[in-house]
């Protein structure tokens, strides 16, 4: 049995079909590209997993379990963390307050039932996650908004980490990287294979995604219109499913812009 598993998934906004009949799965520890223009209906597809939308067609699996009907917290308890473009992390706060932000770990004061948040519990967990993941931050007190682009999205890793996710949902995690930033994220992204999580890869950057994934399902007008074994495919074929065919100038031009 597939880890995720999407059959038939229908999306509408009133008289807009965003989603029209998705099929594909998602094995244990195998990383998937999710690739396609804009409009394409790659972030509704992602909000529908993760329970933001509700489905109006179709079913979601996940572990075995059928995810109609459950709301984003039993969603994200099941197992599956989305990592969005913009982080959501606190730029003020440091790294260990961010990575567990919201699920402060508590401890007695002074043996009385009042309960204080335990930075030192705090720190030293978020510590070894950082070095866990091999990542490269200064200390786990520095402030996020002094972070590089990349070191954010390490915090932001290891954040979602800490739920001991089965799958996580990565929306365009390399956009506006420097090169070698890129490959300090694609190489998390390797960590996390490593350890038997599945990744979802939503990323324009045609590259990076065939680099770092085992399969690449391209999305087009709503439907997964090519579902792509990288090992077996190359950057035209996946430019020409995401224009749609045999439109060469097109698949060029969007070749130029990723």
């Amino acid at each position: 049995m597939s880890l995720l598993e999407l059959q038939g998934v229908e999306k509408h906004f009133g008289a807009v079909q965003a989603l029209r009949g998705v099929t594909f799965a998602v094995e244990p520890g195998e990383v998937v590209g999710l690739v396609g223009d804009n409009g394409a209906g790659k972030s509704t597809l992602m909000k529908t997993i993760t329970g933001v939308h509700a489905l109006n067609g179709g079913s979601i699996r996940f572990d075995g379990q059928f995810l109609s009907g459950k709301d984003t917290g039993e969603i994200r308890r099941l197992g599956i963390e989305m990592i969005y473009q913009d982080l959501a992390l606190a730029r003020l706060q440091d790294v260990a307050s961010n990575i567990f932000l919201g699920r402060e770990p508590t401890k007695r004061l002074f043996g009385l039932p009042i309960r204080m948040i335990d930075r030192e519990r705090i720190e030293r967990e978020a510590a070894a996650m950082i070095k866990k993941l091999g990542a490269r931050v200064p200390s786990v007190r520095y402030p996020v908004g002094q972070l590089s682009g990349g070191q954010q999205q390490s915090v932001a890793i290891a954040r979602a980490l800490t739920f001991n996710p089965k799958l996580v949902i990565m929306d365009e995690p390399t956009a506006a990287l420097a090169v070698r930033e890129v490959q300090s994220v694609l190489d998390l992204i390797r960590r996390l294979k490593s350890e038997g999580i599945a990744v979802i890869l939503i990323s324009h950057r045609l590259n990076d995604v065939l680099s770092v994934t085992d399969r690449i399902v391209v999305l087009r007008h709503g439907r997964a219109d090519a579902d792509l074994v990288t090992a077996n495919t190359n950057m035209n074929e996946v430019v020409s499913r995401i224009v749609g065919g045999g439109d060469q100038s097109a698949a060029a031009a969007h070749e130029q812009r990723g």
